[in-house]
């Protein structure tokens, strides 16, 4: 349970944000058609089936209730309010993708856990979400980027919205098997390499180069990145990553710039391994695996699901869940940027919170201590429940 104290405080400050933004920030497209789900500070989505006539009703709701959570769905209805879910008449979804850092295996989680976001963990979840747009959803899908929105979920994420006609009836099934393609299940190592002319007395084996497309240009630049990479971070993969033992793991890193031009060519055996096909279809199918497993398929796939409203604030961190654009997210800092309240200071007793930055600045880690910190920090840290205020 929230301590009242840092409720109130909240409620306050909340409501003083959305007195300040225009209606039109926080209003969906198609307002009138969506359904909307509000939570408090214990459950996120505590009530739905809400409708509202059109932006400006939508604001009185904000300033009046001050929601710490506030969701809208990625379907149009007839009757949004209505029930069951059948008496709505669903008239279309939009395509939607959740990135979250808690989904995606990353080695700074095992020194601070997965309930608690560093920088490695923000710019990762980035790196993924623009890797979905740029290497899946404009070349594969040839969606073009003024149909894609990207806003930060306002906690440690990313939420990719695909506002386009033909995806708008798809089903659950054809929208899974969008997810399955993104995610490489499915997908045989035997239709990008020559293993069969290799079974023929072929010495030489022939795979993927970087310019193809599709999953297997990905392969070819995905091994050409880890091989020539050995910092371990989620978006440069290791070969250890990929189930590669130690000694065969060194040979190829000794050899990288060898090996990338060979595949730059095509060529994919300029080092010796043994049972090379058995070798590079392990490694193919591992990095299917690792490099796809940071999307929550079950956003996508479900025509009906209730998802964060853009610009409004995240009852877990004090964060905007702001629009990002294609062309600014890059240099998007949600620590920075995403920052609603920057005047004043509240005072906090801290028994444990790790170090974090903010607005370019360091705090902590604090330990058994009171603090007087910057309302944004402060903030942060009582909605993750780890100091109350004095």
């Amino acid at each position: 349970m929230l301590d009242s104290r840092i409720a109130d405080i909240s409620n306050n400050l909340f409501t003083s944000y959305y007195k300040s933004v225009d209606a039109d920030e926080i209003a969906p497209k198609m307002t009138e058609r969506r359904e909307f789900g509000f939570g408090d500070y214990e459950k996120k989505i505590a009530f739905r089936h809400i409708a509202f006539k059109n932006a400006s009703e939508l604001k009185r709701y904000f300033v009046e209730k001050h929601p710490p959570f506030a969701s809208y769905s990625s379907a149009m209805y007839e009757r949004p309010d209505a029930r069951p879910m059948e008496a709505k008449v669903w008239l279309g979804s939009e395509l939607i993708f959740d990135l979250d850092a808690t989904d995606m295996h990353l080695k700074c989680q095992e020194l601070h856990g997965r309930s608690w976001v560093c920088k490695n963990c923000l710019n990762s979840v980035k790196d993924e979400t623009i890797r979905l747009v740029e290497d899946f959803l404009v070349p594969d899908f040839g969606f073009s980027k003024g149909e894609i929105s990207i806003n930060f979920s306002g906690n440690r994420g990313y939420h990719v919205h695909v506002d386009n006609d033909k995806v708008m009836q798809l089903d659950s099934r054809q929208r899974r098997q969008i997810t399955e393609y993104i995610a490489g299940i499915g997908i045989n190592p035997d239709r990008f390499f020559s293993f069969e002319d290799i079974g023929r007395g072929r010495k030489t084996l022939i795979g993927p180069k970087p310019t193809d497309g599709g999953w297997a240009g990905k392969f070819a630049k995905g091994v050409i990145s880890t091989v020539t990479s050995r910092d371990g971070s989620r978006s440069e993969l290791t070969l250890t990553d990929l189930g590669v033992d130690k000694t065969t793991a060194k040979k190829l890193y000794s050899n990288n710039a060898e090996i990338a031009l060979g595949i730059s060519l095509g060529t994919w055996d300029k080092v010796s391994i043994p049972r090379k096909k058995e070798f590079w279809a392990s490694v193919i199918n591992k990095m299917a695996i690792e490099q796809s497993d940071s999307i929550d398929k079950n956003v996508t796939n479900d025509t009906h699901h209730l998802l964060r409203i853009p610009n409004t604030i995240h009852g877990d961190t004090g964060l905007v869940g702001m629009k990002v654009s294609m062309s600014g997210i890059q240099d998007f800092d949600p620590m920075k940027d995403a920052i609603a309240f920057k005047r004043g200071t509240i005072k906090l007793k801290i028994e444990q919170c790790p170090q974090l930055v903010m607005n370019g600045e360091l705090f902590g880690p604090f330990e058994n201590t009171e603090e007087e910190l910057p309302t944004y920090v402060a903030l942060y840290i009582m909605l993750k429940r780890l100091g109350i205020p004095i």
